[in-house]
């Protein structure tokens, strides 16, 4: 007797390509993707090739050197201070409000709704780092710096317009922005106790 070949029948592939694209479908939309976090910052406009070597001459008397070490220090002008002094004295520097001979220069500008006022146009903040500093007091710093900045706008809302920022209008808001800017100057990072060549 004479056996014949059994014929296996073959898989369809169309519908196995339609699950799996079901199945990626579903994973896709089903599961969540973890979500960005960082600084939100606007970078300044790129300068222009023949302008590249402009060093900009700042005042020391207008500049807040604020540095944190690999031990978690904040130096502020020399002074180790934790983080809500570091708010306290960013505060204290940008609005000057005494004008006091070591702290950033105050002249009259004039702003639209609001008119004169002594503000300190030329104050920069720079930030220092050592090349060992931990990055999540690098991040701490730079969100006590946005802080302080965001307390200083809302007090002078609230001095000014006899509302909170958040509560102010646009326009508003952005007078106090123009009034006080953020300005944090980012330094490469040093490496303390090298051997310069």
């Amino acid at each position: 007797m004479a056996r014949g070949k059994k014929k296996i029948p073959k898989i369809n592939g169309s519908s196995s390509a339609d699950i799996s694209f079901i199945l990626l479908l579903f994973f896709l939309l089903t599961t969540s993707m973890g979500s960005d976090s960082g600084l939100a910052r606007q970078l300044p406009p790129a300068v222009p090739p023949d302008q590249q070597d402009v060093s900009i001459d700042i005042n020391r008397r207008n500049m807040l050197r604020v540095n944190v070490n690999n031990r978690g220090q904040i130096l502020a002008n020399g002074e180790v201070v934790d983080l809500n002094g570091l708010r306290e004295k960013v505060a204290e520097f940008v609005l000057n409000e005494n004008d006091r001979s070591d702290l950033a220069e105050r002249v009259v500008e004039s702003f639209p709704l609001v008119g004169a006022q002594k503000v300190t146009k030329n104050h920069v903040i720079s930030l220092t780092n050592t090349v060992d500093t931990r990055y999540s007091d690098y991040i701490l710093v730079q969100n006590e710096l946005t802080k302080a900045y965001m307390q200083i706008r809302d007090q002078q809302s609230r001095k000014l317009f006899g509302l909170s920022f958040k509560d102010a209008s646009l326009q508003q808001q952005e007078v106090l922005i123009d009034m006080y800017p953020q300005k944090i100057s980012e330094a490469n990072p040093r490496e303390f106790g090298s051997k310069k060549k």
